[in-house]
């Protein structure tokens, strides 16, 4: 799925630490616990419910379920909305939800078990084990550019492969594999000619076992050489059939036999039972087209995706990403080596790998290990939390995320049709719960202190990205010059705009969502893969770009001409002002942060010079600083180890 997009910065992962074997007991994750005991503020995560709350209102999705657990324990569990708006049938803790690609992991996972064994050799040939994947052929590419030579493509004129792809390269991403994209032109994926091959030749048919879709992948073409390119792909599907002939099992029962009953995942499989159907969740909305459909879950399955079709629940999967915390083991029940989840769990990727336009990339602080997306940059990043942590989404709206660290696990599931604006909610999970961690107390000061003039503190002060200092967060960038084009697909035409940053330099050219980009500069990008139209794009900052675009209510194509920008961080901002004689202090940016939250005034007193605090709630302090000639520029929120700083704007 492509919901945004985060690419890899290789840092060093020493910061990445197991639990030990057994740190959590099996029924550690049975009862909520006492958030307080467990480092969180219960009104900050009361906060987090009121905002899934709001969001269920909106009808689409219609509800959530999200559970949090810290140190082995279940810190919070909650249901808000519906699973069925049209039958006001209300979302349960145990709701049964499509997990779409959060079926990878667990693919993973499954294939490093068998490696665990020695019965699958992690850098062997696939076709050693599958031989109709033998000496698979690849697409050329042009010499400059790199772009896939489509009219080769459309005469069946490939290169040899220089190596052949290993179990490696499907876990990694780096086959040479794309995902389809048939004539319906799904939104998730690029409608080149070879993702159009693909979709012809090779669908997904849901009446048939894996065994035959494998079997149509070998009289087609790779995209690019393995091992070069990272590109979200079908490799996960492949990847099922090997477990079924490694296993001698079919691939749902050596789920189920080594995976599900052993850690207790008692709602998860490729189908809902009849006894199980009123937990599953309803779809608002059209239903997503193939790659995407799960087919009908109510049903037996014949075509076990290992890349999409799971279904799954909350408490499910905070078990499996208990163990893999744990380092492969719950409640006495080892799945994995230790050094096995470390190895999934660490960016995999060299830094100079070209990678093909999704969330993952050296200019996001995102690697990318054996199945998982790895945080690798202490800085910035889209993966929540500290270097080392990792998680990945399903398209359906599904999330987790796992922080070492912080011995931190998220899980959010809803079910949406639009996928497209899924990052929304996703970046509320990724927020809403690091902004609810407990900071350190100091101690409280009598509020007697004395400030000269309160006037010189007045302003709007930027704190980036980041709800919380142990989830360093920037405002990400398409290259190294920001477009503000948060959301866009490749079809046939060109780049479909799906949304914009309304303050962003595209936005403020003139650009529209709907807008259908059909060139860069004086270049066409009609037909390009989505990683070949962003290399276009993408470009230093102050570097002007152009743009050719068509939009539907107009003929004539329309050309916008703008400048690439320096990223913005503007996500966490403070607005402080002056009220009845007392400092006041609002959230005014994209999140609350700490005890300012966004609409409320928030008055806070003197503590000592330069420094106020909250008198209420955690008594957040906020300490002003100065620069040279003793202007105040500044400000740190909690000053100490978890200090957050922010700089005046204005």
């Amino acid at each position: 799925m492509r919901n945004q997009r985060f690419v890899v910065l290789l840092a060093a992962l020493a910061a990445l630490t197991l639990c030990p074997a057994g740190a959590a007991l099996a029924d550690d994750l049975q009862t909520v616990g006492d958030p307080d005991s467990l480092g969180f503020s219960p009104r900050r995560l009361a906060r987090m419910t009121s905002w899934f709350e709001a969001q269920s209102e909106k009808g689409d999705p219609t509800g959530f379920v999200v559970g949090i657990a810290r140190g082995g324990k279940l810190a919070y569990l909650q249901a808000t909305g519906f699973e069925d708006q049209d039958k006001k049938t209300p979302m349960r803790q145990d709701s049964i939800f499509r997990i779409g690609s959060m079926s990878k992991q667990i693919t993973s996972v499954a294939t490093m078990m068998l490696v665990d064994d020695g019965k699958l050799d992690l850098d062997a040939p696939v076709a050693q084990y599958l031989p109709e994947l033998r000496d698979m052929q690849v697409v050329k590419k042009e010499p400059v550019t790199g772009d896939p030579i489509l009219s080769d493509v459309a005469q069946n004129i490939f290169e040899p492969a220089k190596r052949a792809m290993t179990i490696r390269d499907l876990l990694r991403n780096t086959s040479g594999l794309v995902y389809a994209s048939p004539d319906y032109a799904d939104p998730g994926f690029e409608n080149a000619a070879i993702h159009v091959l693909y979709g012809a030749r090779a669908p997904f048919r849901r009446d048939k076992p894996i065994a035959d879709f494998v079997a149509s992948l070998g009289a087609l073409p790779l995209l690019h050489q393995p091992g070069e390119v990272w590109e979200y792909a079908i490799g996960y599907d492949v990847l099922g059939r090997v477990i079924e002939v490694v296993s001698g099992q079919p691939f749902d029962q050596f789920l189920q036999s080594r995976l599900f009953a052993p850690l207790h995942m008692a709602d998860s499989g490729f189908s809902v039972p009849q006894d199980k159907l009123a937990r599953l969740v309803a779809v608002p909305g059209p239903q997503p087209q193939p790659p995407f459909a799960n087919g009908d879950v109510g049903k037996p399955q014949t075509f076990f995706s290992g890349g999409g079709g799971i279904v799954s629940t909350v408490p499910d999967f905070l078990r499996f990403c208990q163990m893999l915390l744990n380092g492969g083991e719950l409640g006495g029940v080892r799945i994995l080596k230790p050094e096995t989840v470390r190895l999934m769990t660490t960016n995999s990727l060299p830094p100079d790998m070209h990678l093909a336009g999704h969330e993952v990339g050296p200019a996001f602080g995102t690697g990318w290990g054996l199945g998982f997306a790895v945080r690798t940059n202490p800085d910035f990043s889209l993966i929540p939390g500290a270097v080392g942590s990792f998680n990945w989404q399903g398209s359906w709206g599904t999330f987790f995320s796992v922080d070492p660290v912080q011995k931190l696990i998220l899980v959010m599931m809803m079910q949406r049709s639009e996928h497209s604006e899924n990052g929304f909610y996703f970046n509320a999970i990724r927020r809403l719960p690091y902004t609810a961690l407990k900071v350190p107390e100091a101690p409280v000061a009598s509020g007697r202190g004395n400030a000269e003039d309160l006037a010189e503190y007045v302003g709007r002060y930027d704190f980036g990205g980041s709800t919380s200092s142990l989830d360093r967060q920037a405002f990400v960038a398409d290259g190294n010059g920001w477009t503000g084009l948060e959301s866009v697909v490749a079809e046939a035409g060109g780049l479909r705009v799906i949304k914009l940053v309304d303050a962003g330099p595209a936005a403020k050219a003139g650009v529209m969502a709907g807008d259908l980009i059909a060139a860069v500069g004086d270049s066409s990008i009609r037909g390009l893969t989505l990683e070949a139209a962003f290399r276009r794009i993408s470009g230093p900052v102050n570097a002007a770009i152009k743009l050719k675009i068509f939009r539907q209510d107009q003929g004539n194509p329309i050309v916008v001409t703008f400048t690439r920008q320096a990223v913005p961080s503007h996500s966490v901002q403070l607005r402080i002002r002056v009220a009845d004689g007392k400092l006041v202090v609002e959230a005014t940016g994209g999140w609350s942060i700490l005890d300012f939250d966004r609409g409320q005034p928030t008055p806070v007193v003197v503590r000592s010079k330069d420094e106020f605090q909250v008198e209420s709630g955690d008594h957040t302090r906020i300490a002003f600083v100065r620069d040279a000639t003793g202007k105040v520029d500044g400000a740190v929120l909690n000053p100490g180890p978890w200090e957050q700083r922010g700089v005046l704007a204005q």
